[in-house]
């Protein structure tokens, strides 16, 4: 019998060893899953059981980086029990828990090298609506790179100018919505922006790189420290304005992430870019990056969710 169950945060080291060996990697840490919730409206996590032996584990949220309407949803299922149902027992769940929320589409994320769950997916009537290469700058096999940035740009953190947070704002309400991917994602307000995007327990205001040209704010590029696994910084964003593109600060800004994570004994530094994205893709690839297989995005309607 295929049995799903809520836990609460009290038990997510159980969901997490459940989520990794059905995934083959990690996917964080019981407070990167705190964290997350405060960022969501809600979030859910599930432990499914076959006739009482752990089977997976699925999760679900509402309200982070998403369009209006797509919930998202993951469902983790050990390699033992794919092919009894369990995987669309949990979507089932994962679909009902999403309704309930006033979502009409779900939305999943697929390693590209599982081809059996890509072939799940197809055939439930889920399509790819995105695709994402995993980056990676293997740190202990690069120099600390010099800034060199543009003529007239000064390259400071956020750190050593905590006032700049508005200006902050403004450039990612002009960059979000051009990555690709984010087109229809609502920009939110600024506190929620301040609260959830900046000031989550993996941000640091020193790890907050900031272009300026005099007093304006140009550009900034955020690295987000990964509490999982010791050694490895994720690169956040990197927002320039429209106005002030082409112009090399974005590369500046990466070396400045760069030389930091060095700097201060990290070994890895990992990134996820949208392959339509093609300037960031040139950009980290031309700084030693390499590509390794990522993610494919998938969405489907609830009602048509098996």
């Amino acid at each position: 019998m295929i049995e799903i169950v809520e836990i609460g945060a009290d038990r997510l080291d159980r969901f997490l060893a459940l989520a990794e060996a059905a995934r083959g990697e990690p996917i964080g840490s019981p407070a990167d899953m705190i964290d997350w919730r405060r960022q969501a409206e809600d979030m859910v996590w599930f432990v499914v059981s076959v006739d009482g032996e752990d089977a997976g584990a699925g999760l679900g949220l509402v309200g982070w980086h998403s369009p209006p309407g797509v919930g998202t949803c993951e469902a983790y299922v050990l390699p033992a029990f794919r092919g009894r149902g369990v995987g669309t027992a949990l979507y089932a769940e994962l679909a009902r828990w999403l309704s309930e929320r006033g979502c009409v589409e779900l939305e999943s994320a697929v390693l590209e090298r599982d081809e059996g769950s890509l072939t799940w997916a197809e055939r439930r009537g889920f399509r790819e609506v995105g695709r994402s290469s995993r980056l990676v700058l293997d740190l202990t096999q690069v120099d600390e790179p010099e800034l060199d940035p543009p003529a007239g740009i000064e390259i400071v953190t956020w750190a050593e100018r905590p006032e700049l947070a508005q200006a902050l704002y403004e450039v990612y309400c002009e960059a979000a919505p051009d990555i690709p991917g984010e087109e229809a994602t609502s920009v939110p307000a600024f506190a929620d922006w301040l609260a959830k995007d900046m000031q989550g327990h993996s941000d640091r205001p020193e790890a907050v790189f900031v272009a300026l040209s005099g007093e304006e704010v140009v550009a900034y590029a955020k690295l987000a420290i990964s509490t999982a696994r010791p050694g490895v910084v994720m690169h956040d964003i990197t927002g320039v304005k429209r106005a002030w593109r082409g112009r090399g600060i974005a590369g500046a800004l990466k070396r400045a992430e760069i030389a930091w994570a060095k700097r201060n004994g990290h070994t890895r530094l990992e990134t996820a870019n949208e392959i339509r994205n093609e300037a960031i893709r040139r950009l980290n690839t031309g700084h030693g990056y390499r590509v390794e297989p990522g993610v494919v995005v998938v969405r489907a309607l609830l009602a048509g969710a098996d």
